[in-house]
């Protein structure tokens, strides 16, 4: 079941914006998710958990940009194509990760499975080492993370172009 939510044309997720970064700014850090769900009735209420609250927060900012969002259920364990999608690599590449042993998987038949746990550890180390890697280089002490980070986005759009052979040097 995939549902896709359009932004409100309210203000409302403006306002829910607002009164999170309110929170975020009197605290110095994103308030610990003490936010609760109410009905009608007085007293009729539950806390919303934490991790309830951050697909809030990002959904709530999405909309704020005027942007759709899509939830998509997903079980513990995926396709290789859904964990491609997931890392933004081709299947091909992502079945060359698992044959290479840098991601683990199950074969109960004839498909291979992944667990979310594992593509979602590989995502955060692949993350790590390339920010490692960018420290590494020495110039970039003093640039912020943000333009590092799209100096890296640059420099993967070139180096997929030229493994498609679109760009020569």
């Amino acid at each position: 079941m995939k549902e896709t939510f359009f932004a409100p044309g309210t203000p409302q997720a403006g306002e829910i914006y607002d009164f999170i970064a309110a929170h975020t700014t009197r605290k110095g850090a994103p308030p610990q998710p003490q936010f609760f769900l109410s009905g009608s009735e007085p007293g009729d209420q539950v806390e919303i958990p934490h991790e309830i609250y951050q697909v809030l927060v990002k959904a709530v900012e999405a909309m704020r940009k005027g942007l759709a969002v899509t939830l998509t259920p997903s079980s513990m364990t995926m396709t290789t194509q859904q964990a491609a999608e997931l890392l933004g690599v081709t299947r091909p590449t992502f079945v060359r990760l698992l044959d290479t042993g840098k991601i683990p998987f199950e074969k109960p038949g004839t498909h291979r499975r992944v667990k979310l746990a594992d593509v979602l550890a590989y995502k955060e180390a692949r993350r790590t080492e390339q920010y490692d890697a960018l420290a590494s280089m020495g110039d970039i002490d003093d640039e912020p993370v943000e333009a590092a980070t799209e100096r890296m986005k640059e420099a993967r759009k070139l180096a997929a172009k030229r493994r498609r052979g679109q760009v020569t040097t």
